[in-house]
């Protein structure tokens, strides 16, 4: 006889102790998973997709870091007993964070006895890198003037990393966003994943991939988040809709939530946070999928014109909502109830985020706070437009973005949270 599934939401993060069944935004943990010995992380079931109190995380033994939390969807049956079965789309992301989170760490720890490290030599035109990464300031100053204000307080080694980073981001996106997205095929997504591992090689093509391949000899980055960025471009192509939550994030992680983790080596960890590095990955992603989140919630009317729905299929049928209500977009009572469950669970990615922030360097922060903040308030306009996002499309005006700027300065200049919390 075929057993009949629940679907049910599992967390990885911190708690304040293993037998804390504090329900978060009341939601009520019911019961632990199976674990095997010394298996970790260890997680904890919940009843709703929003999350709650998780119990433990990678770390050092007889320690508890304060990690942003994973939420996760996993189907099991009502024993138990199939708990493992499935891996979720989190699982698989956390498991990218913790290899960048090494990464970073191994270049962090002092090197005993080390031979002297030989540097790579790069395919470039002598004298073109500086035109090269002065060309993606340009890039970045025209298309980000935010972000790009920021980076300014950065030394210039970070600001001009931070810069190509920014570049073949946008490049990447282009492909399939930009004029020439109806021409873009699997094959040419392939040509450029080609290309990506040539100048992680050393061999760039053209001067914007010299500044990043410059860029990554200089910084513990790993070619893997810009693997999974492209693709996220190929889910472009070949997919409309997500079927839930987990599916959806999965495609956020490849398209914003990998930025985060290309973004970490370069805008370095404060020296005296106490933070593990896990942790800082874990809110970097956090904020690059509150971020995306926030795009899709701002863009439903432009999307749906465009064949496409990035929000979970099984939470629209629980509102009560069907693709046909988003292509007609009227806004109802059910799409407004609808609508404040999504903003409440990116906002809830943007709280994780925050306690992330205030560990980078100091210098690093100004830019981060400000693209948080800024795009933090997206959601506020949104339902200020009464969650209109069909006809209207939610921005923060030129008066609240320079409002907000010495805020994001006077937030970067806070102690990390980490020795804050310590100190309490």
């Amino acid at each position: 006889m075929q057993q009949m599934a629940t679907t049910v939401t599992l967390l990885l993060g911190a708690a304040s102790s293993p037998g804390d069944g504090a329900a978060r935004d009341g939601v009520q943990c019911s019961r632990m998973l199976p674990r095997r010995r010394q298996q970790r992380p260890r997680w904890v079931l919940c009843s709703l997709k929003y999350g709650c109190l998780g119990v433990g995380e990678p770390g050092e033994a007889g320690t508890r870091s304060a990690a942003s939390p994973v939420y996760s969807s996993l189907t099991v049956s009502p024993g138990g007993e199939a708990a493992v079965a499935v891996v979720s789309s989190e699982q698989k992301v956390y498991d990218v964070v913790l290899k960048q989170a090494a990464l970073l760490k191994r270049q962090l720890r002092p090197q005993q006895a080390a031979p002297p490290a030989v540097a790579r030599e790069l395919d470039a035109p002598r004298g073109g890198l500086g035109k090269a990464y002065a060309r993606c300031g340009e890039i970045c100053e025209e298309y980000a003037k935010t972000f790009y204000l920021g980076t300014l307080l950065m030394t210039e080694e970070r600001r001009r990393a931070i810069w190509a980073i920014y570049v073949w981001c946008r490049r990447t996106d282009e492909l399939v966003d930009g004029p020439n997205a109806s021409h873009i095929t699997p094959q040419a997504l392939d040509r450029w994943e080609r290309r990506l591992e040539d100048l992680f090689a050393g061999r760039p093509y053209d001067m914007l991939d010299a500044a990043l391949s410059d860029t990554i000899t200089k910084f513990p980055i790993d070619i893997q988040p810009f693997k999974d960025m492209i693709d996220g471009m190929r889910t472009d192509l070949k997919k409309a809709r997500y079927k839930n939550f987990d599916e959806l994030y999965m495609y956020c992680y490849y398209v914003a939530g990998t930025v985060g983790l290309m973004s970490v080596p370069v805008m370095g960890i404060a020296p005296e946070s106490k933070a593990t590095a896990e942790s800082v990955y874990g809110a970097a992603l956090a904020l690059g999928l509150a971020n995306q989140l926030t795009n899709i919630l701002r863009d439903v009317g432009e999307d749906a014109r465009r064949g496409r729905i990035y929000l979970p299929q099984d939470e629209l049928a629980e509102a009560g909502l069907s693709d046909e209500d988003i292509v007609k977009g009227v806004v109802t009572d059910k799409w407004r109830k609808f609508m404040k469950r999504q903003i409440k669970r990116a906002r809830m990615f943007f709280e994780e985020a925050e306690r992330g922030v205030t560990e980078l360097r100091k210098e690093s922060r100004w830019p981060v706070w400000a693209s948080l903040l800024l795009y933090r308030q997206i959601l506020d306009e949104i339902e200020a437009n009464d969650y209109n996002n069909f006809t209207k499309r939610a921005y923060v005006g030129k008066a609240k973005k320079v409002l907000a700027l010495p805020v994001a300065y006077g937030k970067s200049l806070l102690l990390p949270s980490s020795l804050r919390n310590n100190q309490t």
